[in-house]
């Protein structure tokens, strides 16, 4: 009897889907010899031209111990606000303005701005303003954001809004508290800055006033009530003591021990915080320069290792790059 036309249909599908999975498996199997080979050649031919590329990162290595030698020292060193009237991003776009006069060069607007002389300024290499990231949202620095790479939309890992990191790269470390004096002045005599602070002072003496009156009234309460609650509890015509009320006394506590912290925490920040920033670490010395042999090497040996690999790749290749250039 003839087979059934779609028994032949369905054993045809499945030979085609088995040819198409042989092709795919002899495609990945060729795709991996080629890896394979590509890397084999690769290994081989650098063993081959081990002494040019050994020459190439000599000459790299010699090149950085010239440019250390012949290029100023430079120094980088950071320091870190606490911000009390504004927030972080305000003192940042203000510091950065010092960011760009380096950036143009323009060492007039500089020494003007920090209150410096040209003669110092000239060590100045840069002043940038950076944010400081809190990761999990505890409330703890984690880092300084210099790569300006957090994204702003992560809840979780967070800009700190109350503090901001100073970094200042400069070529001589004597005149770093000069730059640090300038600075904070830079950011103090700011009018609106001045301002804002003013009008936070002023709430939070305010604030204190109302809070030291609340306390005089809740204690006068108390004592009222303690008498009131020990009159009731007196004993009525010689019989025995008779509780008329519950004790509420202990109520008021809580809301006195309540004023009396919020006091004490406005107290403290008037007393500590009372200015526009606080430095809450200093720029500190630094004992090793930042462009030090390390520096210049792992940027030119890469470079000089690259072109002399290339090179090397051209000249082993140049009979077919001269057929392809004839032809083409």
């Amino acid at each position: 009897m003839p087979e059934p036309a779609n028994t032949k249909d369905i054993s045809n599908d499945e030979i085609d889907l088995l040819n198409l999975f042989r092709r795919i498996g002899g495609a990945i199997a060729r795709f991996l010899r080629s890896i394979g080979k590509g890397i084999l050649i690769s290994v081989v031919f650098l063993f081959r031209k081990w002494l040019p590329l050994l020459l190439s990162i000599i000459a790299g290595l010699a090149t950085a111990y010239v440019l250390k030698v012949t290029t100023p020292s430079l120094y980088t060193t950071d320091l870190v606000l606490r911000t009390n009237a504004t927030s972080a991003s305000d003192i940042i776009a203000h510091i950065n303005r010092l960011h760009t006069f380096c950036k143009e060069r323009n060492s007039t607007a500089l020494s003007n701005a920090i209150s410096v002389s040209e003669k110092d300024i000239k060590n100045i290499s840069d002043i940038s303003a950076f944010w400081i990231i809190d990761n999990g949202r505890d409330g703890i620095p984690d880092y300084v954001d210099y790569s300006s790479s957090h994204n702003v939309y992560d809840t979780i890992n967070i800009r700190m809004q109350d503090r901001l990191d100073i970094r200042v790269k400069i070529k001589s470390p004597e005149v770093l508290i000069k730059i640090r004096n300038g600075m904070i002045n830079f950011i103090h005599s700011d009018s609106l800055f001045n301002q804002m602070n003013r009008l936070r002072l002023k709430k939070n003496q305010e604030i204190l006033a109302r809070i030291n009156y609340d306390i005089i009234q809740l204690d006068s309460l108390q004592k009222v009530k303690y008498f009131e609650e020990t009159r009731n509890m007196q004993p009525k015509n010689g019989g025995q003591m008779i509780f008329l009320q519950e004790h509420n006394t202990q109520l008021i506590y809580s809301d006195i021990y309540t004023l009396y912290a919020k006091k004490q925490a406005i107290e403290s920040e008037l007393a500590l915080y009372n200015d526009i920033t606080t430095v809450l670490s200093e720029f500190s010395i630094p004992a090793k320069r930042m462009n030090a042999g390390g520096y210049f090497a792992v940027r030119i040996i890469p470079i000089f290792f690259g072109l002399t690999l290339l090179m090397l790749i051209l000249l082993a290749n140049r009979k077919n790059l001269e057929e392809i250039f004839r032809k083409y």
